[in-house]
């Protein structure tokens, strides 16, 4: 006879409603750890677009992503002819608002050079760009799609193909333009200001100015000895992937990412401060028919199994309810939610040991109690 399935079944309302509770609050858990990873990965997403193995910026700066920078577009050509280099790409990077049928629509754009790295890397629908001018690839979660046109600057862009999974730091969605319309857009001045810096003598500088160059390397050969070539140029600097992504962790997203973590660190005392009440609450709930079992001859270990094996179920079922919650409605989240399987096991696991030992409090108050509790009124 098992007494704790006999004890839960005589408290079935209860004991599934507790479930749902303790579900909820694991759930919020899961989601916390989920918005903390998929910040993580959303910020190195458009740093690891390109594949590349070296980013090429401008002196004293940590890259396109963390400050300003603008160098010649001519570059490009530069740094494909060092040694070692197998192909380069000059791409732009600017954050526009735009309004698209009577709403805002704020957009992350990249411009790239056709048919050199820094496109998208996996169409979902459509096709890539063919044009040099007025063709855009943009991510799902912008809400556009096929054929919807966009007004950028100046200029109107089709949308031929969409991607997924391309958001800036910010959670802003990617779209890709050529490099040209991206120039444009981004230093292009417009006709009164043109008109201003030509009266002052700084007018027709162009728009040959890219915010970075990206390189990727031929097999074997070491980023941070091309990264030294290009770093004796003057008014350049090179940063290796590797160090793209440090930048990117520990300056723009370093904070967001702490107090995320933070938090979901207090989630989870609280839910085993919780879970250990619940226990000892229901054990305290059945002292007299605890203290039946000792007058009747059971044994300590009798009683001990009935409460661990409640506590275990306790948090097997609100965690199976909580991890089945948040996976039906994490795409509904504003932000990206990444749960890993490790991610589950591992707070399953937690879960676990959080039930054990909360357990301990429980037993504790039952292997304390009088058999001859059981004989009063």
């Amino acid at each position: 006879m098992n007494l704790a399935y006999r004890d839960i079944r005589h408290n079935l309302g209860r004991f599934l409603l507790t479930c749902v509770g303790l579900g909820l609050l694991l759930g919020v858990v899961l989601a916390m750890i989920g918005i903390y990873r998929g910040l993580v990965v959303d910020a190195l997403t458009i740093a690891r677009a390109p594949a590349a193995d070296l980013w090429v910026v401008e002196a004293n700066t940590r890259g396109p992503f963390a400050e300003a920078s603008r160098i010649p577009g001519e570059m490009r050509d530069a740094i494909a002819r060092i040694a070692g280099v197998a192909e380069a790409g000059s791409l732009t990077y600017q954050t526009v608002e735009t309004v698209f049928r009577g709403s805002k629509l704020r957009l992350f754009v990249i411009g790239y050079k056709l048919a050199y790295p820094g496109g998208p890397l996996e169409i979902a629908e459509g096709r890539g760009l063919a044009r040099n001018h007025f063709e855009m690839v943009a991510d799902q979660s912008t809400g556009l799609v096929r054929g919807d046109r966009v007004q950028l600057g100046r200029n109107t862009f089709e949308v031929v193909g969409l991607t997924r999974h391309q958001v800036n730091s910010g959670g802003d969605p990617a779209v890709y333009i050529s490099l040209p319309d991206a120039q444009k857009l981004q230093f292009d001045l417009a006709p009164p200001a043109a008109r201003v810096q030509i009266a002052r003598g700084t007018g027709n500088t162009g728009t040959n100015t890219v915010n970075a160059v990206v390189a990727r390397l031929q097999a074997n050969v070491s980023p941070d000895s091309v990264a030294e070539t290009v770093r004796r140029w003057k008014h350049f600097s090179a940063i290796t992937q590797d160090g793209q992504e440090a930048i990117l962790l520990r300056s723009l997203v370093d904070r967001a990412r702490r107090q995320i973590g933070l938090f979901t660190s207090l989630l989870l005392v609280v839910s085993a401060v919780i879970i250990a009440l619940i226990i000892y609450t229901m054990t305290m709930e059945k002292l007299k028919q605890i203290a039946t079992l000792k007058l009747i001859g059971a044994p300590d270990r009798t009683i001990i199994a009935m409460i661990v094996q409640q506590a275990l179920a306790l948090g097997l079922i609100g965690f199976a309810i909580g991890a089945m919650l948040i996976l039906n409605i994490k795409d509904f989240f504003p932000r990206r939610v990444v749960l890993e399987p490790d991610n589950v096991v591992i707070l399953g696991a937690i879960v676990f040991v959080v039930c054990l030992v909360s357990s301990g409090l429980g037993v504790r108050a039952a292997l304390k109690i009088d058999p001859a509790t059981a004989l009063g009124g």
